[in-house]
């Protein structure tokens, strides 16, 4: 007997099978058996099958004498059929990760539970990319006694991402319907149903491949067919539900078709004809009718708007409304702001309510406006546009100017009020390369500037022009311009691919390693680097100033990674990993840098290498840090290596050489006169007008305080944006009439805050320089991140939250100092209350007086505002202070 049966359901796929076989035949489970059911093929599925099974004695075929006309049937044959205690399904489109099996048998083994369900990805074939379907419900690795303890997990009505007890299904008679499209949907209803236990883990267990062209049946979405199916299967799931006593469980389910299912269809409904809009809002009306008030509060205010004109048969504007759903989520023509709420469209009603998303309440550069083509003809080279702005939240002021913007290029407009509300614009332009078109509107007053993208009907005919199209994109149908295939010659083709073959990153260090053999040395040449080239910031900004400032001549030039625009306009740049940059690298006779050149890159002989590092604190760094603490010679030779180049290190305090200098095997020079880059916070008395200036920028509303939330990074999860903990939401209900957060994450980290947070919260993840945020802060926020050591300069409250302190201590990154005890601050693991705490913040950072000033002297004691000028005498004049 295998251990698991994996069925594989196809019809008319020859071409895929072969595939998703292969797929269960390389799980690292091995003992298992592959049991091919076929629903009656038309085309070559049978003979390949047939090989498949000659080829491996694990795969059986089996195959239906007639087609079904559905999935239910050959699933169920599937598990007539199976001979192991476990088993698995798999559509012949699909694959299975290599240790899905062996992963999930293991885990029902432990757990002693009927099913195992894990996360389902989708694989996008055109670009490779794997996206989970709702990870959250698979964050945690768990046990779930019954569904009632959560319904949530409705959302997974998927058959294909379990381990099934075989016996289970047998013993329950569970089967599914073999008459209806999205059988998994009712199927899943019922496993919910009678499942005592079951467990949940949250690695990726199948990939749900999403191809250019895909004929599955949940993708035929433009047919009418497939709506009233789907429809058929919730109603059915619904009585199931009932039938087992938990009628109590139906709005769970219910939340999840008008959540999910019914969103596969609003999304792509800016695209359909009136007529198709009108008989699908006639499909699903009476079942949406059905559904309590209840689920509808659950959801979205964007969902629940959708919903509510489908029930009132407003179908020009559920169109309009569906566009609002995806990409930029357009905001309405109108919207009526009564009693404190704000509701969609011109009436007023309690699903109309999107007072959540906060739209009204924007700052200016955040807020929306609406912008749709009423006209687009070519002249010539030209394109001749008529656009119609809508400003539905009031936002804009009696003096502004506006413009058309085409990626770099701002094109004037004067746009005049209209007859029925908004403003009419006629512009001329010439489309140049690819864009997408925004209209901008800047206040006069202070110069922030908003601006959207410009919508245009679906049926909008494209714009031909020499060497460019103008046309609709996407579900919303915004304008976007895109150039023509480019026709290059062969020569031209093979040239292209010759320097791209040639540019590796190998072939960039051979040259390099040859350039500083036969290339003179520019002792006066000094490479600039901050933060691997993302910014014009930290210490090696201070010093570059300060040399300015001397009028030293030094010619320096900065490394700047793509897309980093925040350089003075007479900064010299050079891209980072650019064959000019590897140039710069050979001929410079001085290097700074606050993190790290190319690390397998030698030091040219003669050049002398500043590092002054990016920040003291808590965590483990060097070789204690999570990348090189292993036992793994070749990553800790590389490090070895280059901290062997350094010449200088910039150490801001007694308490950063006793950890930094071992933890990275340095014993060269040592400048211990504070940091270049907070003598700024040590003048910030000088800084107050800085202080107010940003403050401007962020649009912070006079008498708000504002909160720098700045947490670090988490190591098993860059580019997560798991490491901002806090729950906004609350804070924003809580705070929002007092506070302003500025979120300042990471620069290795990927977090946007939602738009329904952008009146409470600033985004300055990209801001160029954090000094700023400090001296315009009132008080910060953080984890363990190193700000903690540069903003005790300020004096100004400091509050801690922890939540994961345990995990992130002994294993996660690991650290030299328990926070707890030394913190100058609160430190704290829910959001209730940090609200508490600031709003009795002043009493609060009384309290730590004593041990802000322990914090102070064990971090602080060398900055006294004068490091730059130190360090810029030693090491680039010669002259000892």
């Amino acid at each position: 007997m295998p251990d698991c049966s994996v069925v594989v359901i196809t019809y008319n796929d020859a071409d895929r099978l072969p595939r998703a076989v292969r797929s269960v035949l390389r799980q690292s489970l091995r003992d298992l058996e592959v049991i091919i059911s076929d629903d009656a093929s038309t085309d070559g599925t049978p003979e390949v099958a047939r090989r498949l099974a000659e080829a491996d004695p694990r795969v059986r075929y089996l195959r239906r004498p007639v087609n079904s006309g559905g999935c239910g049937a050959p699933r169920n044959d599937g598990i007539d059929a199976a001979r192991a205690p476990y088993l698995m399904f798999l559509d012949s489109d699909d694959e299975l990760p290599r240790h899905a099996c062996k992963s999930l048998l293991a885990e029902i083994e432990r757990t002693g539970t009927d099913f195992v369900s894990g996360q389902i990805s989708r694989l996008h074939e055109t670009t490779g990319r794997l996206k989970p379907y709702y990870p959250s419900l698979f964050a945690r690795r768990r046990v779930v006694e019954g569904i009632r303890h959560e319904p949530d997990l409705f959302l997974d009505c998927f058959s294909t991402n379990k381990l099934y007890s075989t016996a289970f299904l047998r013993d329950k008679v569970l089967r599914f319907p073999e008459d209806i499209h999205y059988e998994d949907h009712v199927f899943a209803a019922e496993l919910y149903a009678v499942a005592r236990r079951f467990a949940v883990v949250p690695w990726t267990v199948y990939h749900w491949h999403r191809a250019a062209t895909n004929d599955s049946i949940s993708l035929s979405v433009d047919d009418l067919g497939n709506v009233r199916q789907r429809v058929i299967a919730a109603r059915l799931s619904d009585d199931i539900l009932r039938g087992y006593g938990a009628a109590d469980l139906v709005p769970h389910r219910q939340y999840r078709f008008v959540r999910q299912d019914l969103r596969v269809y609003l999304n792509p409904l800016p695209l359909r004809e009136p007529v198709w809009v009108k008989e699908f809002a006639s499909v699903v009306r009476p079942y949406l009718e059905e559904i309590p008030g209840e689920v509808y509060e659950r959801l979205d205010p964007l969902d629940r708007v959708c919903c509510q004109l489908i029930m009132d048969d407003r179908t020009e504007d559920l169109r309009m409304a569906a566009g609002s759903l995806t990409g930029p989520r357009a905001v309405p023509r109108a919207a009526v702001q009564l009693g404190g709420r704000t509701y969609w469209g011109t009436s007023v009603a309690p699903r109309l309510d999107i007072t959540r998303l906060r739209l009204a309440e924007l700052p200016f550069s955040a807020s929306r406006l609406r912008h749709e083509v009423a006209a687009l003809t070519a002249d010539g080279d030209r394109v001749r546009l008529t656009v119609r702005s809508y400003d539905p939240f009031g936002m804009l002021p009696v003096d502004w100017t506006a413009f058309l913007q085409l990626g770099d290029e701002r094109v004037p407009i004067s746009p005049e009020p209209s007859g029925e509300g908004g403003y009419v614009s006629r512009v001329t332009f010439t489309p140049k390369g690819r864009c997408d078109p925004r209209i901008g509107f800047t206040r006069t007053s202070d110069g922030h500037t908003t601006t959207d993208r410009i919508i245009a009907d679906p049926r909008t005919a494209p714009v031909e022009l020499p060497g460019c199209t103008v046309k609709p994109e996407g579900y919303t149908a915004y304008l976007a311009v895109r150039p023509a295939p480019a026709s290059r010659s062969g020569v031209r083709r093979l040239a292209r691919r010759l320097v791209k073959r040639l540019s590796t990153p190998e072939n960039k260090l051979r040259a390099y390693k040859v350039l500083i053999k036969v290339l003179p040395q520019r002792r006066d040449l000094a490479l600039f680097e901050s933060d691997v080239g993302k910014g014009y910031s930290g210490s090696p900004r201070a010093i570059y100033e300060e040399i300015r400032r001397r009028g030293l001549p030094i010619d320096a030039v900065w490394s700047v990674a793509k897309g980093r625009r925040n350089f003075p306009a007479d900064a010299r740049l050079v891209r980072r990993g650019s064959w000019r940059y590897v140039y710069t690298m050979a001929r410079a006779g001085i290097w700074v840098d606050s993190h790290g050149f190319p690390l397998d890159y030698p030091k040219p002989r003669g050049t002398r290498y500043l590092q002054t590092w990016h920040g003291q604190g808590i965590k483990s760094i060097g070789f204690d840090a999570p990348d090189l603490r292993g036992d793994f010679d070749k990553p800790r030779a590389q490090w070895r290596r280059a901290v062997a180049r350094w010449d200088a290190l910039v150490s801001p305090s007694e308490e950063f050489s006793r950890v930094f200098l071992p933890s990275n095997g340095y014993s060269g020079k040592v400048y211990r006169c504070g940091t270049p880059r907070c003598d700024a916070l040590v003048r910030a008395r000088q800084e107050a007008g800085r202080a107010a200036e940003v403050r401007r920028e962020l649009e912070v509303p006079p008498g708000r305080r504002v909160l720098l939330y700045a947490p670090t990074y988490r190591d098993r999860a860059k580019n997560s944006g798991r490491s901002v903990r806090v729950d906004l939401e609350l804070l924003a209900e809580e705070l929002a009439d007092d506070w302003v957060v500025v979120l300042r994450t990471h620069p290795v980290e990927r977090y946007s805050p939602p738009e329904r947070l952008r009146h409470f919260v600033r985004d300055a993840g990209s801001y160029p320089e954090i000094n700023d945020l400090m001296l315009a802060s009132d008080a910060l926020l953080t984890d363990y991140s190193s700000v903690m050591c540069d903003y005790a300069l300020t004096g100004k409250p400091m509050l801690f939250f922890i939540d994961d302190w345990d995990d992130y201590r002994l294993s996660e990154r690991g650290v030299y100092h328990d926070l707890p005890a030394i913190a100058p601050g609160p430190c704290l693991t829910a959001t209730k209350d940090l609200v508490a705490v600031l709003r009795e913040l002043p009493a609060v950072h009384a309290s730590y007086a004593e041990r802000y000033a322990a914090f102070h002297a064990l971090w602080c004691a060398d900055e006294h505002g004068d490091a730059s000028a130190r360090i810029v005498a030693d090491f680039f004049e010669g002259a000892r202070p």
